[in-house]
Formats: structure tokens, sequence, C-alpha cells
């Protein structure tokens, strides 16, 4: 009788799940280039970096560096560093790294309110302006370092689908910083103008 019982149960949950997977999936915002599933791919993967910002952020900007060495003179902070050993100790590139990665963990939190993604990520990309010699196409350079660090820190959990949606989320986030930064310059020449 325990083990009919325990059939009966066992079937009743399959069928309640067949019927809960049949509708259609939740929608997601239509300006996110992320499905529902994607996005919930995206921040439960997160978690994984989350747990190791700085590291993350370093080995991204150190691949940023390998890759851009022209970039170095932008950072006030470290632009005398030279070798690698020197930007991997240094205090001051592990507080930027950190507060970068901080501005993707919540560009990726944003993901779930898109207006709110939208003012907070653009107006990051704006106060970029600020910075002497900067241009919008620096933030598409941090593109594959990203990739690389992520891949690096997630190891074995950084498949081809999860890659896949990084380059998607990365390229969202970078699109809107440097669209941030142009609408900051659009501001500052009609505050001049006024």
């Amino acid at each position: 009788m325990g083990c009919q019982l325990g059939k009966l149960a066992s079937s009743e949950r399959r069928s309640g799940e067949a019927v809960l997977n049949e509708g259609p999936p939740p929608k997601t915002d239509p300006r996110l280039p992320l499905t529902a599933k994607q996005k919930y791919s995206m921040v439960a993967s997160w978690k994984g970096i989350s747990r190791a910002m700085e590291k993350t952020g370093i080995c991204m900007f150190i691949k940023l560096f390998e890759e851009n060495e022209e970039l170095l003179h932008l950072f006030e902070k470290f632009r005398e560093l030279r070798t690698k050993e020197a930007i991997v100790s240094s205090a001051e590139l592990a507080e930027h790294a950190t507060q970068v990665m901080h501005t993707l963990d919540e560009g990726i939190k944003g993901l779930a309110d898109m207006d709110s993604f939208f003012a907070y990520v653009r107006h990051v990309g704006g106060t970029h302006r600020q910075v002497p010699g900067f241009k919008a196409e620096n933030f598409l350079k941090i593109e594959q370092p990203f990739l690389e660090a992520a891949k690096t820190t997630l190891g074995d959990r950084y498949t081809p689908n999860i890659e896949n949606i990084y380059k998607l989320t990365i390229r969202f986030i970078l699109e809107n910083l440097v669209k941030g930064y142009e609408d900051g310059g659009n501001e500052n020449e009609i505050q001049k103008q006024m």
C-alpha cells in the first residue's frame, strides 16, 4: 500500500510539473536583450563573480592593460606602474577594480528594473566625461578583458551558454555606458548654451 501511495504522489507531482511548464515563458522588458531564462542564468551565475569581485576586477584590468597599454595614462593613481607584478599588487588598482566591479554588479542587479538600470548605468557613463582624455570607445575595450576575467573566476561554470549570456550582458552594459557618456556631453553643451 505504501508503495502505491508513493507512486500516486510521484505521478501527481509529475503531471503538476507538466502543467506548470506548458505556459509561455515569463516576459522580460523588451529593452533587455536577454530572455527571462537568460536573465535568470546571468543573475544566478553572477553570484560566483560577486564572491570574488576584487580578484575578478584586478584580473580584468591586467588583461585590459596588456591589450591596451595606452589606457594606463588615464589613471593618475597608477599610471606609473610598468610591470604586471606592480599592477597586481597596487592597492589603488584593487580599489578601482573593485569600484568598477561594483558598478557592473549594480548594473546586473538592475536588470530587474530597466528604468533604474538605464538611469544608473548612463549616469556612471556620464561621470567619465570628467576624466581627462577619456573617450567613449574606451568603455568597449573592457569587453574582452571582462569575459576573460569572468571565465577565470567561474572556471568550469563558464559554459558556452553562460559565455553567450555574459557577452550579451556586458555589451548591453557597455553600450549604455557609452550612451550615458555621449548624452552627458549633450547635456553639458545645452547647459553652456543657456
